[in-house]
């Protein structure tokens, strides 16, 4: 049976694209990654063809292009295609670790390369994924030097944006103090309250200063 005559929830592209890619086995994906079957034989079952023909998955996340096209069916667009996916995968497994923020002390340290020695205050926004591994860091804004806007709608758009769970603030006071302004705490507490209606979490708001840091209650 072609798989485009099975039932739409059966189909493995619109079972990814509800269900997501969890939900699939291996031969499922490899056929959303064939694209099609060939002579009689459908994207599941080349997808099964290939996957016996390696030996199992292992096997064919290390095959070279040129063994695969051994397989009927699979021309060198499909060998290439295959060979790419998995390709990307050993790289993105390469990649170093991103930076996580797993304290206060963490976020203070993300936050001070780009707050300290400035003559007019910043804000930056650190936003990190559920396991606290850092998404993106950015300036917000600036201001003078003892008041710069903290835009609420701005951050939550940039932490959805950047498909975060959690996020954290700091802004210097290049006067020196550690002490928070009522703007600061009124801000605060404006970004956990909207933080909540889109289910993400404000981890915490810290004022940084050239030698020290301090946590703005919540």
């Amino acid at each position: 049976m072609r798989v485009k005559d099975l039932p739409k929830s059966d189909r493995p592209r619109e079972r990814l694209m509800s269900s997501g890619a969890a939900a699939l086995a291996d031969r499922e994906l490899l056929a959303v990654l064939l694209g099609s079957g060939f002579r009689g034989s459908s994207a599941l079952d080349l997808a099964s063809q290939v996957i016996q023909h390696c030996g199992d998955l292992e096997a064919l996340s290390r095959s070279e292009p040129h063994r695969l096209l051994t397989v009927p069916g699979i021309g060198p667009a499909k060998a290439a295609r295959v060979s790419a996916a998995f390709h990307l995968v050993r790289r993105a497994d390469a990649w170093p670790e991103r930076e996580r923020i797993n304290s206060t002390s963490d976020l203070a340290h993300a936050c001070a390369p780009l707050l300290r020695d400035r003559a007019q205050e910043r804000l930056v926004l650190v936003v990190c994924d559920i396991r606290g591994r850092v998404l993106r860091r950015v300036v917000l804004s600036e201001g003078g030097a003892d008041h710069t806007a903290v835009p609420i709608r701005e951050v939550i758009t940039e932490v959805l944006t950047a498909g975060g769970a959690m996020f954290g603030l700091g802004h210097n006071h290049p006067s020196g103090s550690l002490e928070p302004s009522v703007a600061d705490l009124e801000a605060t507490a404006q970004l956990v309250a909207a933080a909540e209606t889109v289910g993400v979490r404000l981890l915490d708001h810290v004022i940084i200063v050239d030698a020290a840091w301090r946590r703005i209650p919540t």
